[in-house]
């Protein structure tokens, strides 16, 4: 997979937060979506670093982003040479990402970037914080696909979570350590998260309806692949190394295996 990063600069100071939003042909709703993420980080004391994965989108969406960027120091777009897919570029993403916490958001603009503060607060406690929508703005037939994939998903794999399909999420960086490149990554993020021994808790937050562009999931997406791939995920759960620690100067120090 052959990248190229464009329009920002990075810095040698690591900055204390990334967020990282995958985008692919969403050059409908993009631009607003950097509006308000620029209007909220521009009340933050705290440095921080904006990565927008563009998952070799055939529209504006990569003009629009490197157009607001140019002014913007904190931005940094990162184009894939092919589309990928969501997993790919989240995965990819989350590595490039430099800041201690980081912020995962989704690009079609139904994340609300205010709930941001939000799914922060809990970091001081837990590792991860994941959120729950409330108020879905999707078509009868979506829930009901997502509902039952969730059930399913949370019986099998015991991570609790009933709303995983949510976008906005945060976590220490170390819990990247956890996640495995497969292409529904997104479907697993807690469930690999929880069976490395990280914690996590759920933040209801806001959903908004789509205000432009189309979704890119279907019933294969939602049911057909997470399913085939929760085996594979089930079996690795239950046979990765554990959390080791290690006795350095008389303090315990954990390193993720």
């Amino acid at each position: 997979m052959n990248v190229t990063a464009a329009a920002g600069s990075e810095t040698a100071l690591e900055p204390s937060c990334s967020i990282v939003i995958p985008v692919y042909n969403e050059e409908d709703v993009v631009g607003t979506l950097l509006d308000e993420i620029r209007k909220f980080t521009s009340t933050w004391r705290a440095d921080y670093e904006l990565l927008l994965v563009d998952d070799g989108s055939s529209d504006r969406t990569a003009d629009i982003i490197g157009a607001q960027f140019a002014t913007w120091s904190q931005g940094h777009l990162i184009r894939l040479s092919r589309n990928c897919g969501q997993a790919a570029a989240l995965y990819y993403g989350m590595r490039r990402a430099r800041g201690q916490i980081v912020i995962l958001l989704d690009g079609d603009g139904q994340n609300d970037p205010q709930d941001i503060q939000k799914i922060l607060a809990p970091l001081n406690e837990v590792d991860m914080a994941v959120g729950i929508r409330i108020e879905r703005q999707d078509s009868f037939v979506r829930r009901a696909m997502s509902r039952l994939a969730n059930a399913i998903r949370s019986r099998i794999l015991g991570d609790g979570v009933v709303d995983t399909g949510c976008g906005i999420k945060a976590f220490h960086r170390r819990v990247i350590d956890a996640f495995i490149p497969m292409q529904t990554l997104y479907s697993f993020i807690p469930a690999l998260a929880v069976r490395a021994g990280f914690t996590i808790r759920q933040v209801p937050v806001r959903h908004r309806p789509r205000r432009g562009g189309k979704s890119k999931y279907g019933v294969r997406q939602f049911l057909w692949k997470p399913l085939l791939d929760m085996a594979g995920v089930w079996w690795f759960a239950r046979r990765r190394c554990p959390l080791a620690t290690e006795k350095s100067g008389g303090m315990a120090h954990k390193n993720n295996v």
